[in-house]
């Protein structure tokens, strides 16, 4: 800039100036305390400027390498001032800058929200851009006072955001930029602390939560007030307090995440775990890693080793806040996990980030979805590594968070191969501990042709279902599905190592011996000889059962109820009457087990008085039987338990 006098002028802004003015301090931005983060965020850019540039041009500095941004709120002027000793504007800087900002690509944010109404995909931060604007949401005058290393003047830019500015000539001592904003009367007030942008301990929190990895000191002044001492060292309580100015710097400056990891400590992952988190345990496990290539970003996560006690009972998030060079950006981004994943807890920094206006929320951009991909796999592979070397770590993170990878199993059609081996099952051979899908595979005999499971509410619950007795004593080794989204898994997965699920309520069994054509001859032969009888017991129980059949694998229990493979089984309908799903039915199947003595009742009764009240009673007592068993209540529980009752009225012995 030459040093000709520079008199006072009143400018008009650009016409999309004007327009955005508007739309910053009404629309686009709905949390206003971002304002400090865009101020500080510009200050911490014109502080890299000139260090940048005094690589080859030493004498931007003017002597003083020693970069700072100030923070003073004034309770006496109502203004809040940010200053900083970066690269500072000329007079033609701050007209291109701030009266006019084309160059930042406003007009064509504008013609997009006049055409789509929103402002979601445009990006126009940047240095003295947008940003700058964000002032106006909480000032009613913002001044601007700069000076350019080199320049004799500085430049003060005055406006109440009314569509006009003054700038003119100023002295400034400094190089660098003082923004003054004179508050409106809402944000000063005292009575509400959350919107007092001149609290000292608001603007400490603020700048906590925003700006705390900003890489330059951010200093402010705290007025300390104490009593003078006498001669021995005692206060002198009737004596007026003296006031001294501490000067504190607010912001850490060196995020952890940026150090090599073999300069951290375990304790200082752990600190700020719990405090960027507030849980007050340590995490289970701790994720730490620098990319680099087409995204480059650095990733700190963590898994916590409890999980929220509503954790299943609500829309959580996903955890994952966002920085773009140390600054944050959001909180709970959504958009990088899969929903099986919203357990995770963390943070990724990247430059690479596309911001929107706001920088409230990111853009939906590629650069996401590929982060978001990679963090996924390096999840993944944590666990996987996790479960074959730290089996009780693991069994842990399992207690915790199985269900949400479950989740995924039956939600995610995508995520099942990756979450497969992640999968652990309590079984029939172990009473304490748990496997995983491959381990059940190897323990299987070469005859077997299917990995059974069975479903349950606990243990005791599985073990006490009479389709479990034939199993049990061939040794066969079953899965126990005890959550109720278990189920969903095991029919998402349909098949493992191509070796397909089985339910032990459903279906035929796949065992060589029972389902031989001898046995099946057997089956069959007893069929046809108590055709009339197993009819009979159909038509009395109709529009409950769909089929009423001779059991091969009862072994001591009379009945059972199984559903065919080509439908819904008895539990999965339970847990959808649950969901208020009630469309969904299982096809049941009542299985009369012929080596039990109630069958040569039946078949007397049959034989002798087939219209009688004692053979309807008896088929409805055993179909009653069947679905206590399956733990399902009985339609009419009154009148089984008087059918009960009566039964046990007529025959003491």
């Amino acid at each position: 800039m030459s040093q000709e006098t520079i008199n006072k002028e009143t400018k008009e802004f650009q016409a999309e100036t004007k327009q955005l003015l508007d739309l910053m301090i009404h629309s686009i931005y709905t949390n206003r305390e971002i304002f400090l983060r865009e101020l500080i965020s510009n200050a911490s850019d014109a502080i890299d400027k000139i260090r940048f540039e005094s690589l080859t041009n030493h004498d931007l500095l003017e002597g003083t390498d020693d970069f700072e941004i100030f923070i003073l709120p004034d309770e006496t002027t109502n203004t809040l001032t940010i200053s900083d000793n970066g690269m500072g504007m000329t007079y033609a800087e701050v007209v291109e800058n701030i009266g006019t900002i084309a160059k930042s690509g406003t007009k064509a944010f504008l013609d997009k929200i006049k055409t789509a109404g929103s402002a979601a995909d445009t990006e126009l931060i940047g240095q003295f851009g947008v940003g700058f604007y964000s002032a106006f949401m909480v000032a009613e005058k913002v001044t601007l006072l700069t000076r350019a290393p080199g320049q004799s003047k500085g430049i003060r830019w005055e406006s109440n955001g009314d569509g006009t500015y003054t700038i003119e000539e100023c002295a400034k001592d400094t190089r660098g930029t003082t923004i003054i904003l004179t508050l409106k009367e809402e944000y000063r007030s005292a009575e509400h602390a959350e919107e007092n942008f001149l609290n000292y301990y608001r603007l400490e929190n603020l700048i906590k939560k925003y700006s705390d990895y900003i890489r330059y000191p951010i200093k402010m002044n705290y007025t300390k007030e104490e009593k003078p001492l006498d001669a021995d060292g005692k206060v002198i309580e009737d004596a007026p307090p003296t006031k001294t100015i501490e000067v504190r710097t607010l912001n850490s400056m060196a995020p952890l995440w940026t150090k090599n990891k073999n300069d951290i400590t375990q304790e200082e992952y752990y600190q700020l775990y719990k405090n960027l988190f507030h849980d007050w345990e340590n995490p289970l496990e701790i994720i730490h890693s620098k990319v680099e290539g087409a995204v480059e970003y650095t990733t700190l996560l963590f898994l916590p080793s409890h999980a929220p006690f509503d954790f299943y009972q609500r829309e959580s998030t996903t955890g994952i806040r966002l920085y773009s060079k140390n600054v944050f950006i959001m909180d709970n981004c959504q958009d990088l996990l899969p929903d099986y994943l919203r357990f995770v807890r963390g943070l990724v920094d990247s430059p690479d980030f596309s911001l929107n206006i706001s920088r409230e929320l990111l853009q939906q951009s590629q650069q996401l979805k590929r982060v978001g991909k990679n963090l996924e796999k390096s999840i993944l592979k944590t666990l996987e590594t996790m479960l074959t070397k730290d089996r009780p770590k693991y069994e842990k993170f399992w207690h915790e968070y199985g269900k949400a990878i479950k989740t995924g199993i039956y939600s995610e059609f995508q995520s099942r191969d990756k979450l497969k081996n992640l999968l652990l099952f309590a079984t029939s051979h172990a009473t304490d501990e748990l496997t995983t899908l491959e381990d059940y595979i190897k323990r299987m005999p070469e005859t077997q042709k299917v990995i059974y499971y069975a479903t349950g509410k606990d243990r005791s619950a599985v073990e006490r279902l009479p389709q479990m007795e034939l199993l049990r004593e061939k040794n066969i080794e079953v899965l126990y599905l005890f959550d109720r989204v278990d189920e969903f898994a095991i029919d998402a997965l349909q098949e493992y190592e191509k070796k397909k699920f089985q339910s032990v309520s459903r279906g035929n069994l796949e065992l060589d011996d029972i389902d031989s054509p001898e046995t099946k001859k057997e089956i069959d032969a007893l069929a046809k000889e108590n055709e009339p009888l197993i009819k009979a017991i159909k038509e009395r129980l109709s529009g409950k059962v769909a089929d009423v059949k001779i059991s091969n694998r009862l072994k001591s229990s009379a009945v059972c109820l199984v559903s065919d493979d080509g439908g819904i089984s008895l539990s999965m309908e339970q847990i959808l009457s649950e969901m208020n799903k009630n469309m969904y039915k299982a096809s049941r199947i009542l299985e009369i087990n012929p080596d039990h003595e109630i069958f040569g009742v039946l078949k007397n009764l049959y034989q002798t008085a087939p219209d009688s009240d004692s053979f309807n009673d008896y088929c409805d007592l055993l179909y009653g039987q069947a679905l206590l068993m399956e733990g399902i209540t009985p339609d009419d529980p009154i009148s089984f338990a008087n059918k009960v009752a009566n039964l046990m009225a007529h025959n003491p012995q």
